[in-house]
């Protein structure tokens, strides 16, 4: 299987900035892109962010100008910037890849982090 572990999540004020990274390790395949999605209470989750392992990115509309992801391909990791933060960017950011994994059916799945809280009040 391939895990996933986010860190740097937390506490910010509105117009902070915050830098979540995530590490996938475990039986990995092969990976075809790392990115990150969030979900606030009562709501759907929803893209953030994805970078492929050919560099292109797709941001959701909500962050795009505000948020920048880096992906390591070699490393696989992946992180977000996130800047000018707003309250309704609070939510959990689950880290996300789009893999093989070495062990199994060796079928191309999603996999999940745990997800890391955000919360962005004054």
């Amino acid at each position: 299987q391939v895990q996933l572990v986010e860190s740097g999540g937390g506490l910010v004020q509105p117009g902070g900035s915050l830098r979540l990274s995530c590490a996938a390790s475990g039986s990995i395949f092969s990976i075809y892109a790392m990115g990150w999605y969030r979900q606030a209470p009562g709501n759907p989750r929803e893209l953030v962010a994805v970078v492929t392992n050919g560099g292109s990115t797709n941001y959701g509309d909500s962050v795009k100008g505000r948020f920048t992801i880096s992906g390591d391909s070699a490393e696989n990791t992946v992180a977000l910037h996130m800047n000018s933060l707003k309250p309704e960017d609070t939510a959990v950011y689950y880290c996300y890849a789009d893999a093989i994994s070495s062990t199994g059916s060796m079928i191309r799945s999603a996999y999940w982090g745990q997800g890391t809280r955000v919360t962005v009040s004054s």
